[in-house]
């Protein structure tokens, strides 16, 4: 079964998370994660510029290096950026010691303490370890599916507004994959 939204028993669960930032402003959070890339990341940037719109970068440590002059852009730019872990690691498939200095390598390029596992996958230790080092955890309210290209684009928007209220943070992509 595919959620778009984030159920709330998950939620529930994994509070040490930031699921949604509720506020008095109507505001939803945009971000993208996995770039920053040549060829899609750019084109975001075009778009958010074009509506005077800001979104949270979460940028994986092997494409800012890759690609630091598109890095740039974004911070010059006045986006946010966050911490992705250096490889794209799958935190459930590597020690607890390996993701730590994944994500310590990625910290070297990308100064936030703002973090988002890749896959949305992280395990308690794995949370505690990251809270202790002063990280903030922040995953998203509703997931794009902008990865799955046999979804539309149309219906991928139709569920993300289904899903959207004040302080909904959205993920959405700027891979290849995603484009």
């Amino acid at each position: 079964m595919r959620f778009f939204y984030t159920p709330s028993f998950i939620t529930k669960v994994s509070r040490r998370c930031i699921w949604n930032i509720p506020g008095d402003e109507k505001c939803i959070y945009l971000t993208f994660d996995d770039g920053p890339t040549e060829s899609v990341t750019p084109w975001i940037l075009e778009i958010l510029r074009k509506y005077n719109a800001k979104a949270t970068f979460f940028c994986v440590g092997n494409n800012v290096k890759n690609y630091p002059e598109v890095y740039q852009q974004i911070i010059s730019e006045g986006h946010i950026t966050g911490n992705h872990t250096f490889n794209h690691t799958n935190a459930l498939r590597v020690s607890k010691e390996q993701y730590l200095e994944d994500i310590s390598n990625c910290s070297e390029l990308v100064k936030s303490k703002l973090f988002r596992p890749p896959y949305g996958k992280i395990s308690a230790r794995h949370s505690k370890a990251f809270l202790s080092l002063g990280y903030r955890i922040i995953m998203w309210t509703v997931l794009s599916y902008d990865f799955d290209l046999s979804l539309p684009p149309d219906k991928i928007i139709q569920k993300c507004i289904r899903h959207t209220s004040q302080g909904t943070i959205i993920v959405f992509h700027d891979n290849i994959k995603s484009f």
